[in-house]
């Protein structure tokens, strides 16, 4: 096998650990020797085994003289864990190949070093971009403070997110839907407003997927963003498992908010902003809190409230090939813009079949400091 074909089968261990591993990227490395896998892993829940010790501990004393290949560079510091860098060391592995650098300041270049100082050879970037699309959540994370938003909503072909009753399940089929319970499954929190709420009473929760399965400590946190507190307590999403977050506009009424933590639900009170919440202000606290990533999944104010502030990264458009008419229920709504120029645009989109609807999937076309720029040269990898 080529290099590139080892660090192809090093990412799809990572793709394991998406989902399992808040705060820590998600990472794959494998063990080789003389063509041989001797071992390989992937991230362990937070303040476990990372992958390169997972690995190297099943391979044993054959890492000695081995490769490593791993998605992203080896941590050098005592964190949770030990270093791996150490571990890596000790293990006798005579070369490794890395994905990515991590931006982490506590990692970025710092690992590599340590390595070629213990003469271990490296290679960095084989397959870099792949390994950056598993972590782009981590890498937003680490870089700005801030966690990755996800804007996803299903829609008409006419553009519509619901009837003019306001019904709205189900616009897309089960194949969409299915996806949708595993896009909940990766990321540490959902967002919807209160209109969401109010509209389909959704639970928010993923089901049918591995381990998460209905368990509340694997449950991403729910965020209900209600400035005034409207929400009814007997909603789906405050009785289902896991935790949820009642976003709120201050100065919020006491009588309510002891209300609502009864139930459990916990209530964060924020600066208002022309009318709602500071979205801005909720994304730095939620940062704050190592949630790093953030899927939304409306309404359609949320979304251009999101939107009209620059602060979504990534675009997630379920199109079903139904028409509903009428002149309301607009998937996006916010402020807008006056000129074509000022639309935002995608790039990097993709289209995917999910049964009779298509995934629109794109980045918005916005200046980050996240370091998109430094993987425009990177080398492709496909894991088809």
């Amino acid at each position: 096998m080529a290099s590139q074909d080892y660090m192809k089968c090093a990412l799809s261990l990572a793709g394991l650990a998406m989902g399992y591993t808040r705060p820590n990227p998600a990472v794959g490395a494998a063990v080789i020797k003389d063509g041989a896998w001797v071992g390989m892993g992937y991230t362990r829940p937070v303040g476990s085994d990372h992958a390169e010790v997972v690995a190297l501990r099943q391979a044993g004393d054959r890492a000695r003289g081995a490769t490593m290949y791993v998605t992203l560079e080896p941590c050098c510091h005592y964190g949770r864990t030990p270093p791996c860098t150490e571990a890596i060391i000790q293990a006798g592995i005579a070369e490794v190949y890395i994905a990515l650098r991590d931006p982490n300041p506590l990692v970025s270049g710092r690992g590599i070093r340590r390595l070629n100082g213990a003469g271990i050879k490296t290679h960095v970037g084989i397959c870099e971009q792949k390994a950056h699309h598993i972590n782009e959540a981590y890498i937003k994370h680490v870089t700005t403070g801030l966690p990755f938003v996800i804007a996803k909503f299903a829609m008409s072909l006419d553009g519509k997110i619901a009837t003019r009753t306001g019904q709205s399940k189900w616009i897309t089929g089960a194949d969409a839907r299915r996806y949708a319970h595993a896009l909940r499954y990766v990321v540490d929190a959902v967002m919807v407003g209160v209109n969401t709420v109010f509209a389909d009473n959704p639970r928010l929760t993923a089901r049918g997927c591995g381990g998460r399965g209905g368990t509340g400590r694997m449950q991403p946190l729910r965020l209900i963003v209600d400035s005034q507190g409207r929400v009814p307590l007997n909603a789906h999403v405050f009785q289902s498992p896991g935790k949820a977050m009642l976003v709120v506009a201050e100065p919020f009424d006491p009588a309510k908010k002891e209300r609502f933590m009864e139930v459990g639900v916990e209530v964060l009170e924020l600066p208002a902003s022309e009318g709602g919440v500071d979205a801005l202000e909720l994304l730095k606290l939620l940062g704050k809190r190592e949630i790093g990533s953030v899927l939304v999944e409306g309404g359609g104010e949320l979304l251009g409230s999101l939107f009209d502030r620059r602060l979504v990264d990534k675009v997630l458009a379920f199109i079903s090939p139904v028409i509903i008419g009428g002149s309301g229920a607009t998937t996006v709504a916010g402020r807008g813009i006056d000129k074509m120029a000022e639309a935002m645009r995608l790039k990097r989109t993709a289209v995917k079949s999910l049964g009779n609807d298509v995934l629109v999937t794109g980045y918005v076309d916005q200046d980050l400091p996240r370091g998109d720029k430094a993987i425009a040269s990177a080398t492709p990898c496909s894991l088809e």
